[in-house]
């Protein structure tokens, strides 16, 4: 009985393991080496670096910048559009700022220093879901070490709790 109930455990064990998914979030920096600057021979600099990029719910934006010369703003699509912070939703202005995203949907990013967003330096970002879902708000389970870990821990009760069942 024994031998039978440890291999029904290890079957079980096997066929949640297989279950478990880790993600890891990707950390974008924003520009480059360039960074978050007002771009000096490419107003497209942004959606340009933008274009090659897949971002998903829980990778995170590296916005490189120094205090004082630029900020981040997080916009609404008319404040993108017509380059003003009056539909802010943040702003940060001690650089560098790392953003999480946390919605999919459209993301719109200005530098509100004058002059700045019409000169080019403002970013649109497309967030999909893990799923590839671009709906906006729709949020995803976080890519990251803490959520795995919440799953693993939960693994490991699930397969000693069949363990004591079985045996």
């Amino acid at each position: 009985m024994g031998r039978k109930s440890s291999m029904a455990m290890a079957a079980v064990f096997v066929v949640l393991a297989s279950t478990l998914t880790t993600y890891a979030s990707t950390t974008y920096t924003v520009g480059d080496s360039t960074g978050w600057q007002v771009p000096t021979s490419n107003s497209n600099l942004y959606d340009d670096w933008a274009d090659n990029k897949t971002f998903v719910v829980g990778d995170d934006l590296l916005f490189n910048f120094i205090t004082g010369k630029h900020d981040v703003a997080e916009v609404t699509e008319p404040g993108y559009d017509a380059c003003t912070n009056t539909d802010t939703i943040s702003t940060d202005n001690k650089g560098p700022v790392k953003i999480t995203l946390k919605r999919t949907g459209d993301h719109y990013f200005i530098c509100t220093y004058p002059g700045h967003c019409p000169a080019g330096q403002k970013l649109k970002v497309q967030v999909r879901s893990e799923t590839g879902d671009t709906t906006p708000g729709v949020l995803s389970p976080p890519r990251n070490a803490a959520s795995s870990l919440v799953v693993t821990i939960s693994l490991v009760f699930v397969s000693i709790a069949t363990f004591v069942l079985l045996c």
